[in-house]
C-alpha cells in the first residue's frame, strides 16, 4: 500500500513539474498560427489599396521601358507588353478598381463628398480599360513602325493617365474614407476585400502579382534596383 502511495506521489510530482513545459511547448506550437492572423489583421483597407497600387505602378514602370525601346526602334521581348498589360486587366481593372467601384465610390457618393473625384476616376477606369484592350490587340501582331508607333502612343497615354490617378487617390481619396465611415466599417471593409481577394485569386492575389510583375521586370531587365541608383 505504501509503494503503491509512493508511485502515485511519483508520477504526480513528475507530472506538475513537466506542466510548465508543457504550456510552453504549446504556446510555441500556436505562435506561427498567431503571427499569420496579426499580420492579416494588421493590413488596414488603405494599405491594402495602396499596395495594390504598388503594383500598377510597377507596371507603369516596366511600360516606360517599353516606350523607350519602341521609341528608339530597339529590340525588347515583345511577350514583355502582352504580360504587362495581363497584370492590369486580371489584377488592376478586374478585381483592384472594381473593389473601388463597388465599395469605395458609392460610399463617397452617399456622402455626398469628393464626388467630383469619384465621378472622374471612374471614366479614367473606364477610359484605361479601353487602352489596355487596344495594347492587347497591338502587342499580338507587331508587324510594322506603325505598330510600334501605335502601341507606344498607347502606353503613353495610359501612363500620364495613371500616375496622377494612383497619386489622387493614395493623397485624397483614401485618407478621406476614415471621414466617411465608422471605425467598425471600415474594419468590415477590409476583412471584406481580404475575403474578395482569396475568392478571386485562390488565395493571397497581392503575393500572386507581385511574383508576377517582378517576372516582368526581369524579362526587360529592369529588376535589380542598383541600377537605378544615381551614380
Amino acid at each position: 500500500m505504501q509503494d503503491r502511495e509512493s508511485r502515485f506521489e511519483h508520477t504526480r510530482r513528475q507530472f506538475v513539474r513537466a506542466l510548465p513545459a508543457l504550456g510552453t511547448a504549446a504556446v510555441l506550437g500556436s505562435a506561427p498560427l498567431l503571427a499569420q492572423q496579426k499580420e492579416e489583421e494588421e493590413v488596414s483597407t488603405n494599405e491594402d489599396l495602396m499596395r495594390e497600387h504598388g503594383i500598377l505602378k510597377r507596371v507603369l514602370l516596366a511600360y516606360d521601358e517599353i516606350i523607350r525601346h519602341l521609341r528608339s526602334n530597339r529590340d525588347f521581348p515583345p511577350q514583355a507588353v502582352t504580360d504587362g498589360a495581363t497584370i492590369i486587366r486580371k489584377f488592376i481593372e478586374e478585381y483592384h478598381e472594381k473593389l473601388e467601384e463597388e465599395h469605395l465610390f458609392p460610399r463617397f457618393r452617399k456622402a455626398g463628398k469628393l464626388v467630383s473625384l469619384v465621378d472622374t476616376l471612374q471614366k479614367q477606369h473606364q477610359a484605361g480599360r479601353r487602352v489596355t484592350e487596344r495594347v492587347l490587340v497591338t502587342a499580338s501582331s507587331l508587324k510594322t513602325q506603325d505598330d510600334r508607333n501605335r502601341l507606344a502612343s498607347d502606353l503613353e497615354v495610359f501612363n500620364r493617365m495613371y500616375a496622377p490617378h494612383e497619386a489622387r487617390e493614395d493623397t485624397v481619396l483614401f485618407p478621406a474614407l476614415h471621414k466617411i465611415v465608422s471605425p467598425h466599417e471600415y474594419d468590415a471593409m477590409g476583412e471584406q476585400f481580404e475575403s474578395i481577394e482569396r475568392r478571386t485569386f485562390g488565395g493571397d492575389g497581392f503575393d500572386i502579382y507581385v511574383e508576377k510583375v517582378a517576372a516582368l521586370e526581369r524579362q526587360l531587365g529592369i529588376y535589380d534596383l542598383n541600377q537605378f541608383t544615381p551614380k
